[in-house]
């Protein structure tokens, strides 16, 4: 019985990996929008993209940051107007909706991310809220150096004030705030968060 199922589970795993190697891929240049298609999601192979929709003001809102191993797409929101904007040059795989059941566990990674990430920008107070957005970051786009752990992402402050629902002028005060205390060290656009063991 063991046998059987192991070779089924190995017969299956081998089957998911050929399909995979088959995906069409598709190359998108950092900004562009990814376009509004109702009928595949995208495999983010290299790059970074986020969600985001707008306020009847204009006041872009921003729903979720995704990398390399995250599926994306339309077919997952049902907030209007949605976009997917490429913060980088973005390599994607399209999976078909007929596919869509193998990728389950990054279907579930979509939906504990996106809980995550509003957990935190509901946090008080603001600077507390800053933290554990740039600690979030980090944890997914963020590599160690010797000096800490660097957020491997470039955003600048407004785009970070768009996610947290805070003013510009606050982002970078808050910054300057965490540099001064020594929680951070900031080189041109790089921010490197000195993190607790």
């Amino acid at each position: 019985m063991y046998y059987t199922s192991s070779i089924l589970k190995s017969s299956v795993t081998s089957n998911k990996s050929t399909i995979n190697e088959q995906l069409p891929q598709r190359l998108f240049p950092r900004r562009e929008v990814m376009p509004p298609r109702n009928d595949v999601l995208w495999r983010i192979e290299r790059g970074a993209v986020r969600s985001l929709t707008w306020s009847e003001e204009g006041t872009f809102i921003t729903l979720g940051y995704w990398g390399p191993g995250d599926i994306i797409g339309y077919p997952l929101s049902r907030v209007k107007p949605y976009q997917i904007e490429c913060l980088t040059s973005v390599e994607v795989s399209i999976l078909p909706p007929q596919l869509w059941y193998q990728d389950i566990n990054a279907l579930l990674s979509h939906i504990q991310q996106s809980e995550e990430l509003l957990s935190i920008v509901h946090r008080k107070p603001t600077s507390l809220r800053l933290w554990h957005f740039l600690v979030w970051l980090s944890g997914k786009f963020g590599r160690d150096v010797e000096q800490g752990r660097l957020v491997d992402i470039t955003l600048t402050h407004q785009e970070i004030a768009e996610v947290l629902n805070i003013t510009r002028v606050t982002v970078t005060r808050l910054l300057q705030q965490f540099e001064e205390e020594g929680s951070l060290l900031r080189y041109k656009r790089l921010i490197i968060l000195y993190l607790a063991n």
